[in-house]
């Protein structure tokens, strides 16, 4: 029986739109990415392939924290992690603090097939090499001057927290969950970290706690990647719903523990009979969905912190 695809994605999560771009700005961005995502669904493409190619455009779009436009570490070198996750075959592939890539999701792609299913900067770099794929610095002129005018006369500090134009950029990824027609999910999010942090630092993006997926619902995270990983949210969400909680109630459920521990975070989730979530505890989530019908989005989503829906 053929189902209706369904589709999220987000491309970050903070206390404003203002680093974006704007709200009409980062709207047209996201819209444009969800219907060409929707587009390979409507044609009978995987959710897997279509997680792939919406990760991709998120990474390519300068505005989003991950792929082309990523952030500084403190050293400021670019090192990004992402995720694949695919609900059929409960495969899980990441990498892991990699740079001079354009899409760092390729390298989760690949790794999908490996037995060694998520690696880290060496292992990444050499994944590259295997892979052939070409050099790309991602570094835009934006982020070369949020780093010098953040580190000006703080070259020797150690750094802790997130600082960022709005303390917003840092707490950026981008994410992806869809529903194929086969009634298949999957789930896959990138990032560049949340600037200025620690080397080595590893982000949950490239984990179970922020991206995960089964047969039954996935969910990708965005926020502080120490808190998401602190709650284990994007797994939690999932098991809940295989314990039999609907998507709503899991989500409810966990954004109600996250707001109690004073977490900064969001995420967004769709389950096998196509029902779309999001919750955060944040001031603004950047996400935007296909129902089947339209697209829809929740920047002007006003709730803190809050679970919404479009069924």
């Amino acid at each position: 029986m053929t189902v209706q695809p369904k589709l999220i994605i987000h491309g970050g999560a903070g206390s404003s739109l203002k680093g974006k771009g704007g709200l009409i700005a980062v709207r047209e961005s996201l819209h444009k990415i969800v219907q060409d995502i929707y587009n390979l669904l409507a044609q009978g493409g995987s959710a897997v392939d279509a997680v792939i190619l919406g990760a991709k455009l998120l990474e390519d779009e300068p505005r989003f924290n991950a792929g082309t436009g990523s952030v500084l570490q403190s050293d400021g070198q670019i090192r990004m992690s992402a995720s694949l996750m695919d609900g059929a075959a409960q495969r899980f592939s990441g990498v892991i603090n990699v740079g001079r890539v354009k899409n760092p999701i390729e390298i989760a792609q690949a790794l999908q097939a490996e037995d060694d299913r998520v690696l880290s900067d060496v292992g990444a770099a050499e994944m590259l090499r295997v892979l052939q794929l070409p050099i790309h610095d991602p570094l835009t002129d934006l982020r070369l001057q949020e780093w010098m005018e953040e580190r000006k006369g703080n070259f020797s500090s150690s750094m802790a927290g997130v600082v960022a134009e709005d303390e917003m950029a840092r707490r950026g990824t981008i994410g992806v969950v869809a529903l194929d027609q086969a009634g298949r999910v999957a789930a896959a999010t990138s990032t560049g970290g949340k600037g200025l942090e620690r080397i080595g630092r590893v982000s949950d993006s490239a984990m179970p706690a922020g991206n995960y997926a089964t047969n039954l619902a996935g969910v990708s995270c965005t926020g502080i990647g120490e808190d998401i990983i602190e709650e284990c949210l994007a797994a939690k969400v999932v098991i809940r719903v295989t314990d039999g909680f609907s998507l709503q109630a899991a989500m409810e459920k966990s954004i109600e523990e996250a707001t109690i521990n004073r977490r900064d975070l969001g995420a967004i989730a769709l389950d096998a009979q196509g029902n779309i979530v999001w919750g955060k505890t944040s001031e603004v989530l950047l996400a935007a969905y296909h129902d089947g019908t339209a697209v829809g989005d929740t920047l002007e989503w006003q709730i803190e912190p809050g679970v919404g829906s479009q069924a």
